[in-house]
């Protein structure tokens, strides 16, 4: 190979590397295996080290993490939070065992932990309490999400016990539980929003939501594993993990220490299969040296410690043939590709069914009818195809993503800058008529108690139900119910009294019910909040709804084209009839002076001391107005950090007054 031909090779890794760095720690959508990634990283740093002159100083091999984002704050870490050097073999292992035993002798032992696959954090407590959570970034300094990680409820705000050092640092690992992940990704599909590929990519996006509210809501957890401190305060690790369990940290009970290299390479073998039995995911086993001065002695490299490595398992994969491709309709009307296997095993369980995503992913695996294809099942919930075997491709014939709804045969339709294609006959597809009703019904919507999905499904399939509205006159098909098996006069009974009871749930809750395009829980709360009542709604122009807290045009359009109908609007009349909620109920406000009185306010913006409803109240107590949009009316823009660039710039434009919060409190103060 030329000279030239080295260089380019070597620019053209970097560029890969980097970009897939970028994809995996700031994006948290990684679009490569970490097994390629690590094998492509391993083929740079040979050719760096044939031709020195020729690297690059941007190389990835000289990095520990990615970049850092621009919405939190910086911080130096104050001790760098290092990569581990990675291997996946047993040769590499005993390699690594040597080296240790020739600088520090044959007396040391070994703590072998689970390798999570989620977000690196470091916590810093200071007189027992947690004082901040920053990111690994890039290994030197990362992004305080302290507001974000103080809702996860494993990590103790304040530590109990005896001989608490007065500042110290604890690092571990934030993950997202298969089951939790399963649930949200299915509420993003049912939104028409893209799925994440896995737990850690939706853990690291979850950390770095602007609004911690939001992130309470998604389910995350947290190992801790390792202590640092400027005073010894223990001889070993494990000493060390023992300890800060008893001051109230979560520490993996699967941790193990033992006294030699064929001990190490036993508890791999048995964390290979039992991996899949854990509720959470791991990629790998690290391996420690136990006691904290060895591993003084045996110090550091530029970028990972010589004491420690960690073992990767490589995703499991297997081949097998494609039978065909089928669809599912979700109750917003998103129609998802699923590929039909022939039956394989793969790590321990039967798989016959793989994701496909959308359309643009059967393009991109360039799939043909009865394809051999590579399932993988490393960090993905439900198996994925990876690849396409060519070589044992027999059909000429590809697979083309269909145009039509697989159950009412309508047109499908997809908008532009989306990904999925969605059927649009949302009042007559049957899928969706039976998935808007078991939405409608569910906890967070109007939480029916007496009635679940199959219920629904038998209901439907009966011709007692095809509308939500028709839940509220079942009372009148008494005989009809008493027909079904397994459905007694008690069991019809609660669930018409869960059915009357409804009626009193907030407005929020049924507009979230109604199962409107983009229009989530959070969603539904602002806009109930912004346009006081169904009518409102209907009437309200995109540009008077994106004025809304939180709502984008897409959003807006969304809820436009919903109103436009008229089978929606007959439905909501006949929701009215019946006694439901569709006004917000405002609670009566006490006013505490009337220094804001005649003064409007728009609240925008995350705020550190204050919570925006705290804002509200104490604006609306002191006599001032909340206006739900940006207008020439309005007195002041109480303007928080990370607020929207157009209200912003609406604002400035109309020459509204900008104040923060503490301003606020100064007039009040006045």
């Amino acid at each position: 190979m030329s000279i030239f031909a080295v260089k380019e090779q070597m620019d053209a890794l970097v560029a890969e590397l980097n970009q897939h760095t970028y994809n995996y720690y700031v994006l948290a959508m990684p679009t490569i295996a970490d097994y390629e990634f690590d094998k492509k990283l391993e083929e740079l740093a040979k050719l760096e080290k044939a031709y020195p002159e020729y690297a690059d100083p941007n190389s990835p091999t000289q990095k520990v993490g990615g970049d850092i984002t621009k919405n939190f704050v910086t911080v130096q870490h104050r001790w760098p939070m290092l990569s581990l050097g990675n291997t996946y073999n047993e040769q590499d292992l005993r390699d690594f065992d040597e080296r240790v035993r020739k600088a520090i002798g044959d007396d040391f032992q070994y703590v072998c932990e689970l390798k999570f696959d989620g977000l690196s954090m470091s916590l810093t407590y200071e007189n027992g309490i947690l004082a901040r959570a920053v990111t690994r970034g890039d290994g030197t300094q990362g992004d305080d999400v302290t507001t974000n990680i103080k809702t996860i409820h494993t990590i103790p705000h304040r530590l109990q016990g005896e001989d608490i050092p007065d500042v110290f640092e604890i690092r571990g690992e934030v993950f997202m539980h298969r089951a939790a992940f399963e649930r949200l990704n299915k509420e993003r599909e049912e939104l028409g929003e893209v799925p994440y590929a896995n737990p850690r990519n939706f853990a690291a996006g979850t950390v770095k939501m602007q609004d911690s509210k939001e992130v309470r809501k998604r389910p995350l957890d947290c190992f801790l594993y390792a202590f640092y401190s400027d005073r010894p305060q223990f001889k070993t690790h494990w000493q060390s993990l023992e300890t800060v369990k008893k001051w109230g940290f979560h520490v993996s009970e699967h941790s193990r220490l033992v006294s030699n290299i064929d001990e190490v390479l036993a508890f791999i073998a048995h964390w290979e299969n039992e991996r899949f039995k854990l509720s959470y995911d791991i990629d790998g086993i690290v391996i420690k040296v136990n006691s904290y001065a060895q591993q003084q002695e045996l110090g550091f490299t530029a970028k990972s410690p010589r004491w420690a490595i960690s073992y990767k398992y490589k995703a499991a994969e297997v081949q097998t043939v494609l039978e065909k491709v089928t669809y599912q309709v979700g109750r917003t009307g998103a129609v998802t590709p699923v590929a039909n296997l022939k039956p394989v095993v793969l790590a321990g369980t039967t798989v016959k069914r793989a994701t496909l995503h959308n359309a643009d992913e059967i393009k991109r695996l360039d799939l043909h009818e009865h394809d051999t294809v590579y399932v993988e099942k490393g960090g993905e919930i439900i198996p994925k195809i990876i690849k396409v075997n060519l070589d044992k491709r027999v059909s000429d014939v590809a697979i083309e993503y269909t145009t039509t709804c697989p159950e009412c045969g309508t047109e499908l339709i997809r908008k532009e800058g989306e990904v999925a294609f969605y059927c649009p006959n949302d009042e007559g597809c049957p899928p969706q008529i039976v998935g808007k009703i078991q939405h409608f019904i569910g906890r967070k919507a109007m939480n029916i108690d007496g009635l679940g999905d199959e219920t629904i499904e038998t209901f439907y399939q009966r011709g007692l139900v095809s509308h939500i509205s028709d839940l509220y006159t079942l009372y009148q098909k008494a005989d009809e119910l008493k027909a079904i098996e397994r459905f007694g006069e008690k069991s019809i009974d609660n669930m018409l009294k869960g059915i009357e009871a409804s009626k009193q749930m907030p407005f929020e809750k049924l507009l979230f019910g109604l199962g409107i395009r983009y229009v989530g829980e959070t969603v539904a709360r602002k806009l109930a909040r912004g346009v006081k009542n169904i009518d409102n709604l209907g009437k309200a122009s995109v540009e008077e709804l994106t004025a809304i807290d939180e709502i984008g045009q897409r959003i807006a359009e969304s809820i436009q084209e919903y109103f436009s109908n008229e089978e929606h609007l007959q439905q909501i009349e006949l929701l009215k009839v019946a006694g439901l909620q569709f006004e917000v109920q405002e609670n009566a406000i006490i006013l505490q002076s009337d220094k804001l009185n005649g003064k409007t306010f728009v609240i925008s913006g995350v705020f550190e001391k204050h919570g925006r409803e705290e804002l509200k109240t104490i604006i609306e107590e002191n006599g001032g107005k909340i206006l739900s949009g940006i207008s020439a009316k309005l007195d002041y823009l109480v303007a928080g950090d990370n607020m929207g660039p157009s209200k912003l710039e609406k604002a400035k434009k109309l020459n509204v007054p900008l104040i923060s919060d503490e301003e606020l409190l100064a007039m009040l103060a006045e």
